[in-house]
């Protein structure tokens, strides 16, 4: 059966970014592991009803980040990396933390402040 995906008009971000994060979420639940052979981009398209050039630009930077891998005639595969899923997790938390601070930054806080407030959310978490 194929995934599908789900893309929307009203999202803001572009469809590759949203075909990138689908593919992504797909690896780090562990639901695509290593050597799983994506759908062609041909597939993909039809199916998400976007161009072809839309989903081989989500492939594209999905190969430069060495998630995925494509062989000529073959099709493109899920890298063969160990912990691929769990990589993948820690470079969204990276992104979200980096986020913060950005936005802690533009509030005018210092990185003591921050991590005060952040050492804070984390008693509450652990107290519930």
């Amino acid at each position: 059966m194929e995934p599908e995906f789900v893309l929307s008009q009203s999202d803001g971000r572009p469809m590759y970014l949203q075909i990138i994060d689908q593919i992504r979420l797909r690896i780090t639940v562990g639901d695509w592991q290593p050597g799983f052979k994506l759908p062609s981009i041909r597939e993909l398209a039809v199916s998400t009803r976007v161009s072809v050039i839309t989903v081989k630009r989500a492939y594209q930077e999905l190969e430069n980040e060495g998630v995925i891998v494509t062989q000529q005639g073959k099709g493109s595969f899920v890298a063969q990396i160990d912990d691929l899923g769990l990589r993948l997790r820690e470079d969204e938390l990276e992104q979200f933390l980096s986020q913060a601070i950005d936005i802690a930054r533009s509030l005018g806080l210092g990185s003591e402040e921050l991590k005060t407030r952040l050492d804070e959310l984390l008693r509450k978490e652990n107290s519930k």
